[in-house]
């Protein structure tokens, strides 16, 4: 279990971020199949192929398998956590590519002390001068060939992430911004966080989550604050706790790993039309119309058409912020969602 002190000097330096080379690496590991699914099959089958010739063309992306992934210890500077909150993927990729040889070869080193032997092949190269460099053309084709071209998807479903967690944040605190943030996350009033990673015990039923020496490792933030970054394609919480990187915390984003159709979904289809239902769905967050034109892969103008039909039938409104309109769902919107009116 870790657990991270959070003084009120972290509370007020601690931010959402996106991360586009955290996301590739998650994308990685799905199209690698060293990951489940889940929601992504239809994703992972459609670029399956295109994967695979990467990975012919770069090793490296087979060698990672080794230092990164959802069980023990990870090297960070593979996809380090970003320094801010637009950062866009070239910035990160040009600070992964400044990590010092020396330092990517220590974080290597630990990683693979901890883990059954790798080929010689791996070794040679992870324990190579030109590692650091090898690492980064490979994480460059991965966004240019694939990530990159569902980009604006992936990164409207981040935000949507990011507004909702927000919004709670602003109305509510810390703890209603955290409390779903994930199973394996809990805020406690003393102020601190626990995380229990993969592979630790889940408390008995009944008993609540509580420290002792020996069994958890603790961290102090030094009002350095904490960076919580949503993905897309993980499915499990991931910490990065070394003082080289911004402290970061990565989580799945809200609403994309349920896969699960919403209640009453078929019938309010029926009743409104797929491509409408779908935008009322996922107004369960306020979003522009920008925002929900990515999400859906729409047209502006398609979806402008959509959202001025479920305006006049009186299930959504906007509200003007600066230059953008933002769209939220009525009451009348939320119980025909619900299912409670069908």
């Amino acid at each position: 279990m870790l657990r991270i002190e959070v003084s009120p000097q972290d509370v007020a330096a601690s931010r959402f971020a996106i991360s586009p080379l955290i996301e590739t690496m998650h994308a990685h590991w799905v199209l690698a199949g060293r990951i489940e699914t889940g929601p992504h099959r239809g994703w992972a089958e459609r670029w399956r192929g295109p994967y695979a010739e990467l990975e012919r063309a770069h090793p490296a992306l087979r060698a990672t398998a080794a230092i990164t992934g959802i069980k023990g210890d990870n090297v960070d500077f593979v996809a380090p956590p970003p320094a801010g909150v637009g950062v866009p993927f070239e910035t990160e990729l040009a600070t992964m590519r400044a990590t010092p040889v020396e330092q990517a070869h220590a974080e290597i080193t630990s990683v693979l002390a901890g883990r059954p032997p790798v080929p010689g092949w791996v070794r040679e190269l992870l324990l190579g001068p030109d590692v650091v460099r090898v690492l980064a053309r490979a994480w460059e084709a991965l966004w240019r060939e694939i990530v990159s071209r569902e980009w604006p998807r992936l990164h409207a479903l981040l935000e949507r992430d990011v507004a909702r967690r927000a919004g709670r944040l602003a109305a509510y605190g810390w703890a209603a911004a955290l409390e779903d943030l994930s199973r394996q996350v809990r805020w406690h009033d003393d102020g601190h966080i626990a995380i229990r990673m993969l592979g630790d015990a889940e408390p008995p039923a009944g008993r609540s989550e509580q420290g002792g020496p020996g069994r958890d490792t603790w961290h102090r933030l030094g009002g350095r604050g904490l960076l919580f970054v949503p993905s897309v394609f993980t499915g499990n919480v991931g910490a990065y706790l070394e003082d080289a990187w911004p402290y970061a915390l990565v989580y799945p984003a809200w609403g994309v790993a349920a896969g699960a159709p919403a209640p009453g979904g078929a019938a309010l289809a029926a009743l409104l039309g797929r491509s409408r239902a779908r935008v009322l769905t996922e107004l369960a967050v306020p979003a522009t119309t920008t925002h929900l034109a990515a999400l859906l892969g729409q047209s502006l103008g398609t979806t402008g058409g959509h959202l001025a039909a479920l305006r006049g039938a009186g299930l959504v409104a906007g509200t003007r912020t600066g230059r953008s309109v933002r769209y939220s769902r009525t009451p009348l919107g939320d119980a025909l969602v619900a299912g409670g009116l069908l």
